[in-house]
């Protein structure tokens, strides 16, 4: 069996790719290392004499623990150690030591600090033992009295105490100030639109739960596998919560079985691992189970008010956008969901507003898409409606109000082909062939829809180091501590060093998910290929001037009085342009040099005086089929055309994976995800995958995907933009008004579920 696995995992020495080149279809170097069980995640690393903990969950709401009486606990075979707030090793106390990478402003939350109950399920104590079975059994025999308090959980009770929120938080935006006197033109507009728009709390559950795995050297360094969006981050937590120097931590996250906003901050489980670890002085493992995987951060709860006022051509005089979203009563967690309706389309008059209101829930965290997932959703249901009023086609109504230029400011776009993926997505579907009246499309017991709406998210750029090492094999090995959570970072990493260096993928290896690595940012808002991306080929070109110098020096070179220009890299070998049989192998001149390897490093920073001239985007048009059931309101989504412009393609095969993925989950919101909660309880209910409803196999058919060419060398040296967000958005707004040509309804709130495609 080893013999198999060798031979799965390593391509025979005549294997060979050819040429790779950057925007071909290109599987995972690492699918094969997934399907055969080789790829280990948080919870499958192995330590000698493992300790495991699992997490014992509060059960009241708000308020403070009275006692706790683990005696019943203790006298389980096998448990070590019952740890709470009580006998918990030193941790800092002060709110800064507990900010990651990504908290926004506020008090972030400290896992067994004291006695308070801030939120429902919060972890109130940890339960350690020799094996997982005991420590599971013993958790249920912790005995926990509470003084609770009154608690406040309802969004739509308390709107009246929204706050303008804090601006600290990485990446965030507040909205502009007011554009002209939207209010004034919008109750004097010939034609206006008015509507509510409500979206309940969704929870992420990727297929790995969280976990923390944490290996305790024999001189107490901490080597910690974290399900994580950055080992960096997680590690930093790590160091300053529990004033550990920085070599005293390593943390890993060599693959990460999904996360998509969930792993941007480090989770609980990660500190009570740690506690553990550093109080028991052994290596310990913390998993939380399915339901506790609800008791953090979620999609936030989100109201919001959307005011169009348009002339009797389609031309938009007014837009007003106003939203007020859930936070804790610690922490202003903030997204950018008003900002979008300034920027898609033209106007003069524009002005939104964005408020918070706390309540006693954990605070909400980033889920794919964060705020454009709710705000472009209303915009765009809103501009259907618009269409209806006009009685003007969608589509129509969308180019009449096209922005060649940022709305806000006046920025141009470093690029933008919105327009042909408007022309494209619709060609593809056959869009020209709607009839304009709802309920006009039926076959058999059920009604025939068509919608439509526009999707747009950042297009960003950060700050990363990488390093790349050629050795004298002719292997090359480039590093950086970034992340892959399922979307084919390591593939599209090695794909732009292998068109850089003209190697065959299979002699590229790209490291990454260590925190010894050079730095990378956090991944989260598709981002990660146009920074680690850019310093990978940073690196490269780094590596191929050095090669060339090297080459220039060797016996009887063809490069001795050649310039850099006149030579390039293809074949594993350099050569001369003009004559290509001139050339000598990669790793010739690495032996030449006789060090054995070849190094270079490089630092990508981000043009932010060139980029700050324009405002930085990817665009979709999203193109979609339902059929209702007129009986029972059930809706199937039967067929989506999404028309993508995110910049160059790095791979052809995963991003086309990543936008039917984004739409998957468009589909999820449109009609299945909805937390549940019992205010009166102030708890989440439906808290696991039976009542939590998830698009499965059966609700997804056909979807068809197009990638408009683009190529932004403003947002990236690559030209890519990224793939991760824009898939979604766009998709619940399209569903919707799929849903009111079908039936004549308008669903103004999600998920939209049969009782509400039934109302009257």
């Amino acid at each position: 069996m080893t013999d198999l696995i060798a031979a799965l995992r390593t391509p025979a020495a005549d294997e060979g790719t050819g040429p790779v080149t950057i925007g071909m279809a290109v599987s995972r170097v690492d699918g094969r290392d997934k399907v055969t069980g080789q790829a280990r995640y948080a919870a499958e690393h192995q330590a000698d004499a493992l300790l495991y903990g699992v997490v014992v969950s509060g059960t009241i709401t708000k308020g403070r623990i009275a006692a706790i009486d683990a005696r019943k606990a203790l006298a389980v075979p096998g448990v070590i150690e019952v740890i709470t707030h009580e006998n918990r090793p030193r941790i800092r106390s002060f709110d800064l030591f507990y900010k990651d990478m990504t908290a926004p402003g506020g008090s972030p939350f400290r896992p067994l600090y004291d006695d308070k109950i801030h939120s429902s399920g919060q972890p109130v104590a940890l339960v350690v033992a020799a094996t997982f079975e005991a420590a599971r059994y013993a958790s249920s025999l912790v005995e926990i009295a509470y003084e609770a308090e009154a608690h406040e959980t309802c969004l739509l009770d308390h709107l009246e105490r929204s706050h303008k929120p804090s601006r600290l938080k990485a990446g965030y935006t507040p909205p502009p100030e007011p554009k002209g006197f939207a209010d004034e033109v919008w109750d004097s507009a010939l034609v206006k639109m008015e509507g509510d728009y409500y979206s309940g709390v969704e929870h992420h559950n990727p297929l790995e739960m969280f976990a923390s795995t944490v290996v305790r050297g024999f001189d107490g360094h901490l080597t910690i596998y974290d399900k994580t969006q950055s080992s960096q981050n997680s590690r930093w937590y790590v160091s300053h919560v529990f004033g550990l120097s920085k070599d005293k931590v390593t943390l890993r996250n060599p693959y990460v079985g999904g996360a998509f906003g969930s792993g941007l901050r480090p989770q609980y489980q990660l500190a009570l691992a740690v506690m553990a670890a550093l109080k028991l002085e052994r290596s310990v493992r913390v998993v939380l189970t399915r339901r506790q995987m609800f008791s953090f951060g979620h999609r936030p709860e989100t109201v919001q008010r959307v005011r169009l006022g348009a002339r009797p051509d389609g031309t938009l005089t007014a837009i007003i956008h106003e939203a007020l979203a859930e936070t804790s009563r610690n922490e202003d967690y903030v997204e950018a969901v008003v900002n979008w309706s300034g920027q898609l389309y033209a106007c003069e008059h524009i002005r939104l507003g964005y408020k918070l209101v706390a309540l006693d829930r954990f605070s909400p965290i980033d889920m794919r898409a964060p705020g454009a997932a709710h705000g472009v959703h209303a915009l765009e249901v809103a501009m259907d409606e618009l269409s209806y009023e006009l009685t003007m086609d969608p589509l129509a109504l969308r180019l009449r109000n096209y922005a060649d230029l940022d709305p806000t400011d006046g920025l141009p776009y470093s690029t933008k082909e919105l327009r042909a993926c408007y022309e494209q997505g619709a060609a593809r579907f056959g869009w020209h062939r709607r009839p304009g009246d709802v309920r006009s499309m039926r076959e058999g017991h059920e009604l025939i829809g068509w919608g439509m709406a526009t999707g747009m998210w950042d297009a960003m750029q950060m700050f990363a180091r990488a390093s790349a090492v050629l050795h004298a094999d002719g292997k090359l090995v480039v590093s950086s501590a970034a992340t892959d959570i399922g979307t084919g970072t390591y593939t599209a990493m090695c794909i732009i060093a292998a068109d850089a260096m003209g190697m065959p993928l299979e002699r590229v290896r790209f490291q990454l998910g260590d925190s010894t690595l050079p730095v990378a940012p956090v991944e989260g808002g598709s981002s990660h290929v146009a920074t680690v991306g850019s310093a990978v080929q940073g690196v490269c070109e780094k590596l191929q001037k050095s090669l060339f110098k090297l080459a220039r020096k060797m016996p009887d070179s063809p490069f001795a009085k050649a310039r850099f220009e006149d030579a390039e890299f293809a074949g594993g070998a350099l050569r001369l342009r003009a004559q290509p049989g001139h050339a000598l192998p990669l790793a010739a001149i690495v032996a030449f040099d006789g060090a054995g390897r070849l190094e270079e490093k490089y630092m990508m920073l981000p043009n932010v005086l060139k980029q700050k001239n324009y405002l930085r985007a990817t665009h979709s048009a999203v193109f979609v089929e339902v059929r209702v059931d007129e009986a029972f309101g059930t809706v199937r989504v039967t067929r989506v055309v999404s028309a993508i412009a995110a910049g160059r393609i790095i791979n052809a095969k995963a991003a086309r994976s990543q936008i039917i993925g984004g739409v998957v989950w468009g589909i999820g919101q449109a009609l299945h995800e909805e937390t549940q909660s019992d205010d009166r309880l102030g708890r989440f209910m439906n808290h696991n995958l039976g009542e939590y409803h998830v698009p499965v196999n059966a609700d997804i058919h056909a979807i068809d995907v197009v990638f408009v060419p683009e190529d932004d060398r403003i947002v990236s040296r690559l030209g890519a933009k990224g793939v991760g967000e824009i898939g979604q958005v766009g998709v619940a707004a399209a569903v919707c008004n799929a849903i009111y040509h079908a039936t004549g309804r308008r669903v103004r709130s999600t998920p939209m579920t049969p009782d509400k495609v039934m109302a009257p």
